[in-house]
């Protein structure tokens, strides 16, 4: 059980003036933030005034673009943003994880062309590794990239990936090897323009209404050998490598506290005993997961494992998240409406219709969950 236990976190005084900083920043900001559905904006206006103000890529060397700020003001400056619901959602991913593994795995080439741009907010990423028929089990990928003259000929497809049909590049694991008894084996990363000749990109409406997520489909796409992130055959570990900063944020358990904020509003005008406690059941869960999170981001300052705790922290975040409509409803019952007047219908009509979402991103809780298990020797 000591492979469970969270560090405490590092204070970080210069955070905390940063946090100041956001918030006259945001409340200065006149774009749309305070819609239902605004927590997941799509804005590159916004990205570039983040990155000019040097707030996207904090943690990047400044050689490269970066702040140079450690992950302890990069989680001020995100849980800041996310409290507002503002539209982080172009540059959210380059700045999460592609950023981070081209700065660890990719060529002095790709960090020099492409990190800045990530960093100045200019610069858009999707991540290609679901694929139809297979779910979140990435070790059954299919989709291949086959060695020749100067480079890799690809061709397959990849599910739920979110704003391919509007990013600059693709981080996309192919199997380069066939496949063997060891399922993870064989398996590369590749950096993809998604402008390529054969990439092409379907819309996929989800239940609100919304075209987030695609199915990307690569027909004889050829990439040169510098797209190549890495090593050849070592995607797996790559990407799980990856997947700990996916996890591990506070963008995995706070996409719903617009919800928690218009029920709050609500409940002042029909206060009771119950609802009150339900608000501090709320904050209670909500400190604990945000200590968690605060936590990891120590142990990946400090290039520990942390794996583990991001699973754990990911499926705990997918629970609180989900579970937030239901409770609400039972304290304030109201029709929930999308786009309706009333702040509190609308609100809860979008947390309704996007719950079902969050356990697909970053790993379904039965893949977490068979992480956590497996790290603790039980299966």
């Amino acid at each position: 059980m000591n492979k469970l236990s969270f560090p405490r976190p590092r204070q970080s005084e210069i955070g905390e003036r940063l946090r100041s900083e956001v918030r006259e920043f945001i409340d200065g900001w006149h774009g749309n933030r305070h819609g239902a559905a605004a927590f997941s904006g799509f804005d590159p206006e916004f990205s570039e005034a983040l990155g000019k103000r040097g707030w996207i890529g904090m943690g990047f060397p400044k050689r490269y673009g970066g702040g140079g700020y450690g992950l302890a003001e990069r989680l001020v400056v995100l849980e800041e943003l996310l409290a507002v619901r503002a539209p982080i959602f172009a540059h959210a991913v380059a700045e999460r994880q592609s950023g981070p593994l081209l700065l660890r795995f990719g060529s002095e080439r790709q960090r020099e062309e492409i990190v800045p741009r990530i960093a100045a907010g200019k610069c858009y990423f999707c991540i290609g590794l679901s694929e139809p028929d297979s779910g979140s089990d990435l070790a059954s990928v299919r989709t291949r990239a086959i060695k020749v003259d100067g480079g890799w000929r690809v061709n397959g497809a990849k599910i739920w990936t979110s704003s391919a049909h509007r990013t600059h590049y693709m981080v996309l694991l192919c199997r380069t090897a066939p496949a063997s008894e060891v399922r993870q084996a064989g398996l590369s990363q590749f950096l993809v323009d998604m402008k390529t000749p054969g990439v092409t990109c379907r819309s996929i409406v989800n239940i609100a209404g919304d075209d987030d997520f695609n199915e990307v489909h690569f027909q004889d796409v050829f990439l040169s050998d510098d797209a190549l992130i890495g090593v050849e055959g070592q995607g797996w570990q790559q990407v799980t490598s990856e997947l700990t900063f996916e996890r591990s944020g506070p963008d995995r358990f706070m996409s719903h506290m617009g919800a928690v904020e218009e029920f709050v509003t609500a409940l002042k005008q029909q206060p009771s005993a119950e609802g009150a406690r339900t608000v501090g059941r709320l904050v209670a869960h909500l400190s604990t997961l945000r200590r968690m999170s605060r936590s990891i981001a120590a142990m990946l300052t400090a290039e520990q494992d942390a794996a583990l705790h991001a699973a754990l922290l990911k499926d705990l975040g997918t629970c609180f998240e989900q579970e937030i409509p239901e409770t609400l409803r039972l304290v304030l019952p109201t029709e929930p409406e999308p786009g309706a007047s009333d702040g509190y219908s609308a609100a809860l009509a979008n947390v309704i219709l996007h719950a079902p979402s969050c356990t697909i991103r970053g790993g379904t809780k039965e893949v977490l969950r068979g992480i956590v298990a497996k790290s603790l020797g039980l299966r």
